[in-house]
């Protein structure tokens, strides 16, 4: 049997997965888990973003590689939390646009920024796309349930681009795969741009 494509498991996902956390009968507040781990893959800024952080920290390697994740993922709990907890952030989807034009950016230059200064910057975006998943957290929804369903949709889809990356390398000869991941991180960019005009 062939298997899907990522994206058409994720739109698959997106489409059943809601209807799946309608239909139990343990209630709504056992929802929270299910609207947070589905609230980053429901969307394109947000899922383009998560799978660019993977697919940067495999490009640089080393360090890297758990490192920017971990930063990522970390500062949008934090941002979550602001968001939950009714605090304001100027232009959060302009930021989160901006995040992706950057990001695919970086993956598209081969960006060898400092590892401190990549992770604050991955950490900077992760603010913006943890306020809105903390402002759109459904009201009846448990706080901690919904965070750690967007926290490990997260973490998973930055292991979908680190494992993206690491196929592209792996596959290709002859510099061919870092080729291939610069002309993602451009398509990813110029996704962030149509997004700007959008929001």
């Amino acid at each position: 049997m062939k298997r899907l494509p990522l994206a058409s498991a994720v739109l698959l996902a997106g489409l059943v997965l809601p209807a799946v956390a309608d239909a139990h009968t343990f209630g709504v507040h056992d929802a929270g888990f299910a609207h947070g781990f589905l609230h980053p893959v429901g969307g394109w800024d947000h899922l383009l973003a998560m799978v660019a952080v993977g697919l940067w920290a495999a490009q640089r390697g080393g360090a890297a590689l758990w490192a920017l994740p971990t930063a990522f993922v970390t500062a949008m709990i934090g941002g979550g939390l602001l968001g939950m907890a009714g605090v304001t952030l100027p232009a959060v989807e302009l930021g989160i646009a901006g995040s992706v034009i950057v990001l695919g950016g970086l993956i598209a230059l081969q960006s060898r920024l400092a590892l401190p200064v990549s992770m604050a910057v991955v950490a900077l975006f992760a603010l913006f796309h943890g306020h809105a998943h903390g402002v759109e957290m459904p009201e009846a929804a448990q706080p901690l349930l919904y965070g750690l369903g967007f926290a490990l949709a997260t973490a998973l889809l930055h292991g979908t681009g680190v494992v993206a990356a690491l196929s592209l390398r792996g596959i290709a000869r002859g510099g061919k795969g870092a080729l291939a991941l610069r002309g993602l991180g451009a398509v990813i960019g110029l996704g962030g741009v149509a997004l700007a005009a959008l929001a």
